[in-house]
Order: C-alpha cells, then sequence, then structure tokens
C-alpha cells in the first residue's frame, strides 16, 4: 500500500526504484554465474590431478610388478683367479742318528756332529739364527721290556737340525750338496721339507678382483644367450684361497687359486 501510494505520487520516484532493483538483480546474477565459474575450474583442477596421480600410480605399480618378476631370473656364475709363485719361506729338518753303548761318548760324537753340520750351514750363506738344534731323542734298548733279541749297541740317539729361512733357493742348493757331509762322517736324512708362500695379502685384492671380473664375464656370456641384460649383484661369495705345489718335482713352486661365486640379476 505505501509503495503504491508512492508511486502514484511520484511515477519519477518509482522508476527509480525499479530501477534500483533491477541493477541489483543483475549484479546478483553476475555474481553466482562467476560463482558457478570458478566452482567449474576448481572441479577441472581436481580432475585433471586425480588423473595425474592415477597415471602415475599405474606407471609404479608396473614397474613395481616388473621389478618383482625380474627378481626371480638370476643367473649363478663362478669366476677364477690363478698365479704361479715362488715360495718365500723353506723350513728344513735333517736328522741323524748314532749309536754306542756309553753315553758319555755318544754326546762328545753328538756334539762333534752338531758342529759340522752347523758349520756346512752357516759356511753356505744360512744365518745361525736361522738354525735350531733340537735336543736329542734317546732310546734305550734294555729299557724296553717287551725287545725281543738283544740289540748290539745300548743307547741310540736321533737328533734334528732345522733350518727356518726365507732363502729359498740357497737352501735348494744346499739340498743338492748335502752328501759333502757324508765325507765327514754324518748321514744326515731329510725330513719333510715345508716350503710356504707367506705373500698371499700382497695378492689377494687384485686376484679377488681379477675372479669378479672373470665372474661377470661368464654372466654377460650367459645373458648374451639367452637374450637378456645383466643386472645388479644379488649375492656375491669368495672362496678361501688355496696355495698348492704345481708338482712334486719342484715342490718350491706354488700355485695360488681363488674362486669366487657371484649371484647376479637378470633382465630383459
Amino acid at each position: 500500500m505505501i509503495l503504491s501510494c508512492k508511486v502514484k505520487k511520484n511515477p519519477l520516484n518509482a522508476q527509480i526504484y525499479f530501477q534500483m532493483i533491477f541493477a541489483n538483480k543483475k549484479r546478483f546474477t553476475k555474481f553466482a554465474v562467476i560463482k558457478i565459474e570458478n566452482s567449474m575450474n576448481k572441479s577441472i583442477i581436481s580432475a585433471a590431478i586425480i588423473a595425474v596421480g592415477i597415471i602415475i600410480l599405474g606407471f609404479n605399480i608396473k614397474a613395481g610388478m616388473d621389478n618383482f618378476s625380474n627378481r626371480d631370473r638370476v643367473v649363478t656364475v663362478r669366476g677364477l683367479a690363478e698365479r704361479t709363485v715362488e715360495a718365500d719361506y723353506v723350513t728344513w729338518p735333517m736328522s741323524y742318528s748314532i749309536a754306542g753303548n756309553d753315553l758319555a761318548e755318544l754326546y762328545d760324537r753328538m756334539q762333534q756332529s752338531n758342529d759340522i753340520v752347523v758349520n756346512f750351514l752357516t759356511t753356505n750363506g744360512i744365518d745361525r739364527d736361522e738354525i735350531s738344534v733340537n735336543p736329542p731323542d734317546l732310546y734305550n734298548s734294555e729299557g724296553n721290556v717287551y725287545g725281543g733279541d738283544r740289540a748290539r749297541f745300548q743307547y741310540n740317539l736321533n737328533v734334528t737340525i732345522t733350518v727356518a729361512t726365507k732363502k729359498v733357493q740357497k737352501v735348494r742348493e744346499l739340498l743338492n750338496r748335502q752328501s759333502e757331509l757324508l765325507k765327514k762322517g754324518v748321514a744326515a736324512n731329510n725330513n719333510y721339507i715345508n716350503y710356504q708362500f707367506t705373500g698371499l695379502n700382497s695378492i689377494k685384492p687384485e686376484m679377488i678382483a681379477e675372479a669378479t671380473k672373470n665372474a661377470r664375464e661368464a654372466a654377460d656370456r650367459f645373458a648374451q644367450d639367452s637374450d637378456s641384460r645383466v643386472g645388479k649383484i644379488k649375492t656375491a661369495t669368495q672362496g678361501q684361497f688355496s696355495i698348492e705345489s704345481t708338482d712334486q718335482s719342484t715342490p718350491n713352486v706354488k700355485n695360488v687359486r681363488v674362486v669366487s661365486s657371484v649371484v647376479y640379476y637378470l633382465k630383459d
């Protein structure tokens, strides 16, 4: 009623009033459209982000499945490394025996024989501190209650003189001259002569690297034959080093050997 009265009384005011209402409606409509557009833009961006995330997840799942399947494909190979080396340490035990019925006489003969052997060694390049004279082993035939026939001599002395030196070639030379002791009344016998190679630590790294390299080459050949490629190492085991004489005639020449076992992954 009030509005209609105002319109009737003042048509100009009514016109202005309706224009204001119309302008407000336009502004509201424009605001609603902008709000709807912003909402649609946000929805599109969210959908795009989700789509990209799904694609990335799919690639990761595929890569994981490929990786899992490839882990079942392995090849086990062995790499060998060998070296021929000269022994650098030798232990040379010599022994002799003397018999008699008088212990004092035996002792004097033993001392004389020891001096002969030690002199033979020292005058031919062996140092005195590389020679050890072991206490004699005494055998008393009368003390053997289980013996049968009476022995010719009651006492028997067995003496061992040992050379331990790095002069391997010098020992090899003296072995060929050992018969010279016979001229001086000493019948020396050789016990087990032990030749050793003590420089293993100096060649270990190089031999391990060579064994690993040979194992990799074997894996590459296998992969090539099976249309595959060699991947990372799964496990690796280093075998023990072995040092053995090449043959009985040259016990001073040693063969050093190591085998490494390596498991590689295979991939397409």
